[in-house]
């Protein structure tokens, strides 16, 4: 049917204990997002400081390929936009689309913030899970392929 396959994102496994660190020690404004976007309340899954390449973003959609990030005062200073800006080339090299977001505006005008995520993720196309084989997406009906039981061949 033409599907494509979601595309696998290289990770440094050397992060993974960093981002483990990072999450226990979220900003208010990461935690105030995370509240509101876990447990796929805006109907996708999000991760949390999750390992992608050489980086580590603050929310990633796998689904959508999408990273979420939420920017500190000290991201606003030359040095950390010029990295930034790399990371984020880089990121998007590799498929990954971003949206940004002060952590005062996620703090002060968090519904503003989720409105902004919501419109982002209407312009983004779902890849299909590679591990969900046997699963095909009709419009909105999942219809499930159905293999003969051993001893029910048909």
């Amino acid at each position: 049917m033409g599907k494509t396959m979601r595309k696998t994102i290289p990770y440094n496994s050397n992060l993974v204990s960093l981002a483990k660190e990072l999450r226990n020690n979220m900003t208010l404004g990461e935690i105030a997002l995370w509240r509101e976007i876990k447990n796929k309340k805006l109907e996708v899954g999000f991760s949390r400081q999750i390992p992608i390449d050489q980086y580590i973003v603050d929310f990633y959609c796998k689904d959508l390929q999408l990273t979420i990030e939420v920017d500190g005062a000290i991201h606003f200073e030359e040095d950390y936009q010029i990295k930034d800006k790399t990371r984020q080339k880089r990121l998007e090299s590799l498929g990954v689309c971003f949206i940004r977001f002060s952590d005062l505006d996620v703090k002060n005008n968090l519904n503003w913030v989720l409105n902004e995520i919501s419109s982002k993720m209407k312009t983004l196309k779902p890849t299909p899970n590679p591990s969900q084989e046997g699963n095909i997406k009709n419009s909105n009906k999942k219809i499930k392929t159905k293999l003969p039981l051993p001893g029910r061949e048909q």
